[in-house]
């Protein structure tokens, strides 16, 4: 890390975290290493997880449903922007209270009932603790938004402490996270004409999406049965 990259960080610390100066913010920059070092273990164990879930049902003989793993930790600006967004306190302790959504993963499935197996097994291990779920496949957001969601908690061991960590859990299709990507860039630009009608047309497309999905695990149940026959 260069010098002033590390000063950066430092000023940064003294701006948002509040240290009384440069040595408070020495101490408080090196902790907040400490607690990402954490969210970064826990997306690694969570990652080693889903990967041995998609190897031992290949093994046995199913198709994998998990077609990607993508994954993806705060950075340090926007854990403080959705902090103060929240209203809560910016401080190491607070990252911890308030948010669970500093350490993310990202599940890439072929189907739809894929999705719901996926996270049965997940949470079925019994070192992993299942916090909350949203169910955005059953009940879609109203601009048509579709995925499962999931906070769960998993133990990270350490050289001196077992530390319990929440990580966020996205799960969809490839269908849904296509509408998604896509939507995300809609959400973020600014002054975009015919933004309205841009709006209904991806809310038609969610719409259409849905039901391809449905249409496609009808196709594979149908194909399965052949194959069996």
């Amino acid at each position: 890390m260069g010098l002033n990259n590390y000063e950066d960080r430092l000023w940064e610390m003294i701006e948002n975290f509040k240290p009384l100066d440069f040595e408070d913010a020495k101490i408080t920059l090196s902790q907040l290493d400490d607690l990402l070092m954490r969210y970064d273990a826990a997306i690694r164990e969570v990652r080693t997880k889903l990967e041995i879930l998609n190897d031992e049902l290949s093994l046995r003989g199913y198709q994998n449903p998990i077609v990607n793993i993508f994954s993806r930790r705060k950075k340090t600006s926007n854990i403080v922007e959705k902090l103060k967004r929240q209203g809560d306190p910016v401080t190491l302790e607070s990252i911890q209270e308030n948010l669970n959504d500093v350490a993310g993963i990202r599940v890439i499935c072929s189907f739809i009932d894929d999705i719901y197996d996926v996270a049965n097994m997940l949470v079925s291990q019994d070192d992993v603790t299942l916090i909350r779920v949203k169910d955005y496949i059953q009940n879609p957001k109203p601009n048509g938004y579709r995925s499962y969601h999931m906070i769960i908690e998993v133990p990270i061991f350490f050289s001196n402490e077992k530390r319990p960590i929440r990580v966020e859990v996205q799960i969809r299709t490839v269908a849904m996270d296509f509408w998604a990507s896509l939507e995300h860039r809609m959400k973020y630009k600014r002054d975009i004409e015919n933004a309205d009608e841009i709006i209904m047309e991806l809310k038609k497309c969610a719409d259409t999406i849905a039901a391809t999905d449905a249409e496609m695990m009808h196709i594979r149940d149908k194909i399965t049965h052949i194959d069996e026959d």
